[in-house]
């Protein structure tokens, strides 16, 4: 018998609901924006969390990275003539070297190990094809320290790392470009006028355009990796002064008279790139930092031609920075919420004034309290539940398009939608219990005579 009255009551609420439907929808506008709005806002903040882990992931933890600076000095005019005189000349450096990366591992005890890298863009040919992308001279740890593996082949031998062997590991994208229909392994690859021998292929990796500017990052699919020692014995060696950089540095003063500008390539004079250093626990990272940069300071002569970054203080940073985004887009879609809900108590209030003779009609006639309170939550429920249901798909397609159109990565957890669903439901619950408790206690006399 219950069940048939609480039947009736929610067909009575449904039936005005329908009957003013264009104004249920207006109504409904509130829940189905603060629904959405929680919706994308959620799906954001879980694909940035995902995002800034993968990249996390890619740098290590507990890594220190050492990147070399080219300073370039600037011959003009009387202006920079005349600050110079005011400046105490530069000292000299000897730049970012191995001897650098050797003297840390022997001076902290907390090093595990360091991460020499040198690179420079090259071109590659074989068997006929040839491809542009990166020559990088590193040692086994570098794919350690960018959690790297090598899915076909072997990582370089003690021995070829110490002999400087012509031999080379390669990226997905070279495998597929150059040896498309051939196994690459024991095959060979020119690069200058140097053939390197393949033993090993790495595993294919997506790295956003942001990852590779903000932290430095490589697109590993592109690059050519050969043991550090090869790259400097066999390619180049910046720290070597040979013939034709004493030329470059001879004709320096042709710029002056129309020559060609000298670039920051030929002012490079640092024998590695970057040096990745791994610490054994966090706890000694701060310590650790101040103990490199002194160091370093030594070494160059008080010259601040390196930099030193902790890539994963600045993705926690971030991190941070984009909890506070997203607290902000929940406190923006819960005054939506909260709008919609005022909305919707305001319609029912007003539901409430033109169906006064109705309800005291239903009174009279031996319905009960409750049934005129259920009768009006019944039809808030259903104004923030059809709103709710709007607003999930409102959310998701403003999710994807988001990801789409900005390059943002969203996640869209089942979680999220259900709390939206909730949310939605509650909010109708709430808002529409004091109307309906208003029109329950309505005297049945007064109600009738109202006009």
């Amino acid at each position: 018998m219950d069940f048939k009255r609480f039947w009736f009551n929610f067909l009575i609420g449904a039936e005005a609901l329908f009957a003013n439907r264009f104004r249920a929808i207006l109504t409904s506008l509130g829940i189905i924006f603060g629904v959405a709005a929680v919706i994308s806002m959620l799906a954001i903040g879980a694909g940035t969390e995902q995002e800034i882990l993968e990249q996390i992931k890619q740098i290590g933890s507990n890594n220190i990275v050492i990147k070399s600076k080219v300073i370039e000095k600037k011959v003009g005019g009387e202006e920079e003539a005349t600050a110079a005189s005011k400046t105490p000349a530069t000292k000299f450096s000897p730049g970012l070297s191995m001897v650098d990366g050797e003297n840390l591992l022997k001076s902290i005890p907390e090093v595990n190990f360091i991460s020499p890298e040198i690179a420079t863009e090259s071109v590659f040919f074989a068997e006929g094809l040839k491809t542009a992308g990166n020559l990088t001279g590193i040692n086994n740890r570098y794919f350690e320290t960018n959690n790297l593996k090598v899915t076909e082949g072997q990582l370089f031998s003690d021995e070829q790392l110490e002999r400087a062997a012509a031999v080379c590991i390669i990226g997905r994208s070279v495998k597929a470009k150059l040896f498309a229909n051939t196994e690459p392994l024991g095959q060979q690859i020119k690069c200058g006028n140097i053939w390197l021998t393949v033993v090993g292929v790495l595993e294919g990796r997506e790295v956003s355009e942001g990852a590779i500017q903000k932290l430095a990052l490589h697109n590993v699919n592109n690059e050519v990796y050969v043991p550090v020692k090869t790259m400097l014995m066999r390619f180049f060696n910046r720290s070597n002064v040979t013939i034709a950089d004493i030329k470059k540095a001879s004709q320096s003063e042709d710029e002056e008279d129309g020559g060609t500008p000298k670039t920051a390539e030929d002012a490079n004079y640092h024998q590695i790139d970057r040096i990745v250093v791994n610490i054994s626990d966090s706890r000694y990272m701060e310590a650790s930092i101040d103990l490199i940069d002194r160091i370093l300071k030594r070494r160059h002569n008080d010259v601040q031609d390196y930099e030193i970054v902790v890539p994963e203080l600045l993705l926690k940073q971030e991190q941070k920075t984009r909890q506070l985004f997203n607290i902000v887009l929940a406190v923006i879609a819960g005054i939506s919420l909260l709008v919609g809900g005022i909305g919707i108590m305001n319609i029912m209030l007003a539901s409430v004034l033109e169906r006064t003779k109705e309800i005291g009609l239903r009174l009279s006639l031996g319905a009960r309290r409750r049934d005129i309170v259920f009768q009006f939550i019944a039809e808030a429920i259903m104004i923030s539940l059809s709103g709710g249901i709007l607003g999930i798909v409102m959310g998701i397609t403003i999710s994807i398009v988001i990801e789409k159109t900005a390059g943002i990565q969203t996640i869209i957890s089942v979680a999220s939608v259900l709390l939206a669903f909730i949310v939605s439901v509650s909010v109708g619950l709430l808002f529409g219990i004091f109307p309906a408790r208003r029109a329950s206690l309505q005297s049945p006399m007064e109600s009738l005579r109202y006009e």
